[in-house]
């Protein structure tokens, strides 16, 4: 998959190289490559780069450990056609970030990385990397953000939790906006004289949100619109009262109705997909009716499985609902 690196959350430009460019290096004192591709060195690959009859660019080697950071096949196809040395620039940083620059590149271009590639360089990322934000980490490797939180949650015992995530501008921001805006009501009683864009720095939080949570303490109100409280404190209200009941074809068929859906491709996609998906009571009385009784448990697990997917669905969305709010 190619990208204009001008748009990538990491670049060149980020880390450090040696100055005044290039440098050659022998072979032998190059050590592999901690590479995301699972499957090692595709040696279909290294036989076209060595037939190619022109100058490769030149691979890059963290100084430190003189490990390849990209470039093992052009190093193979070197080896292959005899050559004792081969171009290189060096990379300083930890070994986390050199797997980051890696991965970043190898999904920019060259021999495309798979998509188990690509998840499992995603969940180490996720591990070294905890404070990115999903989108800055699906750039990276060239998946949805939605798929990069997926596999966070699955992670969530063995990494770290933040209350934080780095954006792809670099900018610092909660995971849930309420956390940001009592952040900052906390900021501003300890220092009333700050500015507006230091509070927002602080709380990770933009300058209008810093001014209206700003304006209501001073006027006596709650920091947070409409009474949001954290995330944590809704569910517990939402689980102590049943939810009103919907009738899931009316919602549909309001949701075919709007413009911005039924008028884009994406739009159109979405609702075939909630078309195929959705279940109401009626479609699923027959069934039990109709179902072998051996089958029963089998059913009843898909239907949980599922039931569970569709909360998650929910639970994301009202997420990115809370934070754009």
């Amino acid at each position: 998959m190619m990208r204009d690196d001008t748009q990538s959350f990491i670049h060149f430009e980020t880390f450090t190289f040696q100055p005044g460019g290039t440098t050659e290096l022998a072979l032998e004192a190059l050590r592999p490559a901690d590479s995301p591709r699972l499957a090692g060195i595709d040696f279909e690959h290294v036989n076209t780069l060595a037939g190619a009859g022109r100058t490769l660019p030149p691979i890059t080697v963290a100084r430190s450990s003189m490990r390849v950071v990209d470039g093992m096949h052009r190093v193979a196809a070197a080896r292959l056609n005899g050559q004792p040395r081969i171009a290189a620039r060096f990379f300083d940083g930890t070994d986390d970030d050199a797997f980051l620059l890696a991965t970043e590149v190898n999904t920019a271009h060259g021999l495309p990385l798979t998509l188990a590639d690509r998840r499992a360089a995603a969940t180490r990322i996720i591990g070294s990397h905890p404070q990115m934000s999903d989108r800055s980490i699906g750039l990276i490797v060239a998946l949805a953000s939605k798929t990069i939180a997926a596999l966070r949650r699955r992670a969530t015992g063995e990494i770290p939790q933040l209350h934080t995530r780095v954006g792809r501008d670099g900018r610092v921001r909660p995971l849930n906006i309420t956390e940001g805006r009592l952040m900052a009501c906390e900021i501003i009683a300890a220092k009333p004289n700050a500015s507006l864009r230091e509070i927002a720095k602080e709380a990770g939080i933009s300058v209008g949100t810093a001014r209206d949570v700003r304006n209501r303490v001073q006027a006596g109100e709650d920091p947070i619109p409409n009474g949001r409280r954290p995330a944590s404190e809704s569910r517990r209200r939402t689980a102590s009262r049943p939810a009103e009941p919907v009738d899931p074809r009316s919602v549909l068929d309001r949701l075919r109705k709007d413009p911005s859906l039924r008028f884009t491709e994406s739009g159109r996609r979405i609702l075939r997909w909630l078309t195929a998906h959705m279940i109401a009571a009626p479609d699923w009385e027959a069934l039990t009716e109709e179902l072998p009784p051996h089958c029963g448990p089998l059913v009843v697990a898909l239907a949980r499985a599922c039931a569970a997917s569709w909360l998650e669905l929910a639970d994301e969305l009202e997420r990115g609902a809370g934070e754009s709010g």
